[in-house]
């Protein structure tokens, strides 16, 4: 018999834990671009969410979220599409999803690029397919779909936060789009 009181947050850190734990282990994350495909599997768009920072200046991001104590890749991902495009986004993820890449994220400017003040962090980002209605829950005020050709676009990739874009232009080399 087990007498241990249950942790109210289990597979979660609290503010301060967290807070310490990122300043001195790298964080897991997942990462997933939103698309649609036509009938022969080609993307034709890619799913955008628009947020904005404490600051109020617009950013453009896609679904990201961390990997908590004993959680599959898969399941995080399935968790975040939920949390930020809404029970009715329909994912379709392969038996085994692999990421396009692996993106490390530092707290300052590094070779990769990609930067995320709180933490380091190494992101693991994959391109999913939706099928179903994706609407834009919680900090996101919107949800864009764009060609990729807009996606690319200087004004769109200025609108990325610490290098983001770049992976924007990964995903759609990783499908085969060339511009």
């Amino acid at each position: 018999m087990n007498v241990r009181t249950p942790d109210p947050y289990p597979g979660w850190l609290s503010d301060e834990d967290l807070y310490e734990a990122r300043a001195r282990l790298p964080m897991l994350y997942v990462e997933a671009i939103p698309v649609r495909l036509d009938p022969l599997g080609y993307v034709t768009e890619l799913g955008l969410l628009l947020t904005a920072d404490p600051e109020g200046r617009m950013l453009r991001s896609f679904v990201s979220g961390r990997v908590v104590y004993r959680e599959t890749i898969r399941a995080a991902l399935i968790r975040h599409i939920e949390k930020d495009l809404g029970p009715m986004a329909m994912p379709q993820l392969p038996p085994s999803p692999a990421p396009f890449t692996v993106a490390e994220y530092f707290p300052s400017p590094s070779e990769t690029g990609l930067t995320d003040e709180r933490q380091h962090a190494v992101s693991m980002a994959y391109i999913v397919p939706m099928r179903g209605e994706c609407s834009p829950r919680q900090d996101a005020l919107e949800l864009t779909w764009l060609t990729p050709e807009e996606a690319l676009s200087p004004n769109i990739q200025e609108e990325f936060a610490g290098g983001r874009g770049n992976l924007i232009r990964q995903a759609l080399s990783h499908v085969g789009y060339i511009r």
